[in-house]
């Protein structure tokens, strides 16, 4: 039995999904490898680390990813850097 076309590309379309859900995150190490989720909480949670949700403009989103990327570095590296960076406390008078 032959398949149409959209039948098809329907399928091509489905294996590129699955292939991209399986190859990982897109923010951390490509090589890493997937760890337990109770495990990595606790190792958080071990190393002082707090779950902080905020809800930030999408282009803002984009550039912090964006410097991430560039940078080679997980997402919360680079938000944490900036943090402390902006909330350190200025020595020079305004």
């Amino acid at each position: 039995m032959t398949m149409k076309r959209t039948e098809i590309e329907k399928r091509r379309g489905l294996a590129i999904v699955n292939a991209q859900r399986q190859s990982g995150n897109r923010y951390g190490p490509a090589a890493a490898a997937p760890v337990d989720r109770r495990a990595q909480r606790e190792a958080e949670r071990a190393a002082g680390l707090v779950p902080f949700a905020v809800k930030l403009p999408a282009d803002l989103v984009r550039a912090l990813q964006a410097r991430a990327d560039g940078a080679a570095r997980p997402l919360n590296d680079v938000v944490t850097a900036l943090l402390r960076a902006a909330l350190a406390p200025d020595d020079a008078p305004r």
